[in-house]
């Protein structure tokens, strides 16, 4: 059967019995429909936290088609659950751009899914559309404020870089001119749209803390300068009221459950090659406040996810992992070692051993963070015992435990080994991670670190754009921010086309933007698309829904 079909075939259980199953009264939480809810952050208690396990799902860089850390992710947790442990998923929310692309959904796969899946792959509980129109509030507020001849700024349409969003991948909205038509419709200059997990306002929902904590980062969105040279704040337009208010629903993280009836929390969705790549901050604590272990992932390879997740999220947050789960999968290796995406179910031991190097520098990299790593092999059909075994082998030999998951096919029993593995890992092991770099550095230092030591570059060059860049983050005292840096995910290095574990080679800085909001600078590396295309055969064409109302082709 197919992701949805098996989806489907599930009995529901009410979202207020899942509650129950956390120790919530039904009464608190708040319900959109029989089966979503959202969680008052009351519920997040602090004290609660403490002695808690927070297991993160991270993978080697991924084939376009991605590796299954969610799916991973829930059938571990399911497994957890199954073998005593009271455990909670806390994951990502999806972006239509994925679903209606070339991914799909991102609410895992076979019998290891969170449920309902075409609610959670489509509008879910509103939270996207929230982000999107408080980030175009702003837009249109700067818009007029350029327009207008009494409560004007000053701001220098030039030097302003916020631009729309929305929630789809369409390569025509990427570079446009507004404020044609005449002097009645604004003051014409260029802009375009990013997709709306690109947000700054993604980015800040998912890091703060409290509302008021919310409110007040939307206010230091960085939004340009005067024609006098003065820095322009969103605070300096009165727009974060406005956007708070907008947003004081998708702050609450929501709840939902794995086909197994085990809960699940969902909430924010920013990616991992352009942003943090994590879910928010308040659902994580959720999570933990409620149960005694949680599994969360970081999107793409761990160079990106589990690298920001470490140094952005963990360090803002004050929180500390037990254990890391690295997938890896053998279709992923042999794309890696130079076969065809289309070839990847051919056995191919030689393209294997050739690929094998990606899989040894994640590990390499997760023992930089001095965290208890584990490797999940995500078993798909067509692999051999093989293939399989000479990848047991290569994690033997760098000293690495590693277990074969089926959990597409056999949901969480098909994980109860790698449960058993991880959750003696993470009750056992004495490891102390800690980050790779300190925030107090330069940002040059901090993106040299990265660079060298998670993707293995040679060395750093700066474009004369990042270079002023550079010298404009100091002048705005914003040099002590983390850096959040954007990369390609389909190599280690900036440029796509290098696979495996590439050597020698120089990442090119070519600008950097300033998410003050967000708390951190976005140094930008090769080319990436913040706003993604369609591919030439688009996964929409394949969603239907019929008199009834059952929706079709969603995966």
């Amino acid at each position: 059967m197919t992701d949805i079909e098996i989806a489907n075939s599930i009995s529901l259980k009410p979202i207020t019995e899942i509650a129950r199953k956390l120790g919530i009264d039904p009464e608190v939480i708040e319900l959109y429909g029989k089966y979503k809810a959202k969680l008052p952050l009351e519920l997040i208690q602090p004290e609660k936290i403490q002695g808690k396990h927070l297991i993160l799902v991270s993978a080697i860089s991924p084939t376009p088609a991605g590796e299954g850390k969610t799916t991973i992710s829930i059938g571990l947790s399911e497994g957890l659950n199954r073998i005593g442990k009271k455990t909670t998923v806390v994951l990502r929310e999806p972006s239509l751009g994925p679903v209606f692309g070339i991914k799909g959904g991102a609410t895992g796969g076979g019998y290891s899914q969170v449920l309902p899946m075409e609610d959670i792959n489509l509008h879910f509980t509103g939270d996207f559309n929230a982000i999107e129109k408080a980030h175009n509030l702003l837009a249109a507020l700067i818009d007029n404020n350029i327009q207008s001849k009494t409560s004007t700024l000053g701001l220098d349409p030039r030097t302003v870089t916020w631009k729309r969003v929305m929630d789809m991948n369409d390569r025509s909205l990427r570079h446009i001119i507004v404020g044609l038509g005449g002097t009645s419709s604004g003051i014409p200059r260029e802009t375009g749209f990013d997709i709306t997990a690109a947000s700054e306002i993604m980015a800040i929902l998912c890091l703060s803390e409290s509302f008021p904590d919310l409110k007040e980062r939307l206010g230091s969105i960085f939004i340009g300068y005067t024609y006098d040279k003065q820095p322009v704040y969103a605070r300096d337009l009165k727009a974060h009221g406005a956007m708070a208010a907008l947003l004081k629903d998708a702050i609450k993280p929501n709840l939902v459950q794995t086909i197994e009836g085990n809960p699940a929390i969902i909430h924010g969705g920013p990616f991992a090659n352009i942003a943090q790549g994590t879910n928010s901050i308040l659902a994580t604590k959720m999570g933990l406040s409620l149960s005694d272990f949680v599994v969360t992932e970081a999107g793409f390879g761990f160079d990106l996810g589990a690298e920001k997740f470490f140094d952005i999220k963990c360090v803002k947050a004050g929180l500390s992992p037990s254990a890391v789960v690295l997938v890896a999968t053998v279709r992923a290796l042999k794309y890696h070692g130079g076969m065809k995406i289309e070839d990847l179910k051919e056995k191919n031991t030689t393209a294997l051993r050739a690929g094998i190097g990606n899989l040894e520098k994640q590990i390499e990299n997760m023992k930089k963070f001095h965290i208890c790593p584990i490797v999940a092999l995500n078993k798909f059909i067509t692999d051999t015992d093989e293939e399989i075994q000479i990848i047991a082998e290569k994690c033997k030999e760098l000293d690495v435990p590693m277990e074969v998951a089926e959990v597409w096919e056999k949901g969480g029993k098909g994980a109860e080994r790698l449960a058993t593995l991880t959750a003696r890992i993470a009750e056992q092991c004495t490891c102390q991670w800690q980050p790779l770099y300190d925030w107090n550095w330069s940002i040059e230092k901090k993106i040299e670190t990265i660079a060298k030591e998670i993707y293995g570059a040679a060395a750093i060059d700066y474009t004369a754009q990042a270079k002023s860049d550079l010298k404009k983050i100091k002048a705005l005292g914003l040099e002590k921010l983390p850096v959040c840096i954007a990369k390609t995910q389909k190599s280690l290095s900036d440029n796509p086309k290098l696979l495996g574990r590439p050597k020698d080679f120089v990442v090119t800085v070519r600008q950097i933007e300033i998410a003050a909001g967000a708390g951190f600078v976005i140094p930008i590396t090769g080319e990436i698309m913040r706003m993604p295309g369609l591919p030439d055969k688009p996964a929409a064409e394949n969603i239907d829904i019929d008199e009834n109302g059952h929706i079709s082709g969603l995966f």
